[in-house]
């Protein structure tokens, strides 16, 4: 008689179980980052305006608030973000934790540091 090979239904229940897992805390996990996705691509480019290299702190207050707003962003704002001047351009970056309930009293706790400076 051939040994019989293939995945048992207990094999197949738990890499299920682990598999819904991942799924669901990647669920969690989507919105966070892409919001830190959105606020690292505005860094960037209004560090390349030349009213944001060569203006006040206020300037790029406005100029944040409308990208922030067409890009839906609320995990910060304008005041909580530093802009640096390097020789002729800037260095926009900010700090900030975004806390993503898992479930009952279980969170993760996520640190986001975006930049405008280019990383090699």
């Amino acid at each position: 008689m051939k040994k019989q090979l293939g995945v048992t239904l207990t094999g197949l229940v738990m890499v299920c179980v682990v598999l819904i897992f991942v799924l669901l805390l990647g669920f969690k996990v989507f919105q966070p980052i892409t919001e830190f996705l959105s606020i690292q691509k505005i860094f960037k480019t209004l560090a390349l305006k030349p009213e944001v290299r060569t203006g006040t702190k206020r300037d790029f207050i406005q100029a944040w608030a409308g990208y922030a707003q067409i890009e839906n962003v609320n995990a910060i704002g304008g005041d909580e973000i530093e802009v640096t001047k390097e020789g002729n351009g800037v260095v926009i970056s900010a700090s900030y934790q975004k806390k993503v309930p898992l479930f009952k009293n279980v969170s993760l706790l996520i640190d986001f540091n975006p930049t405008s400076a280019s990383t090699p």
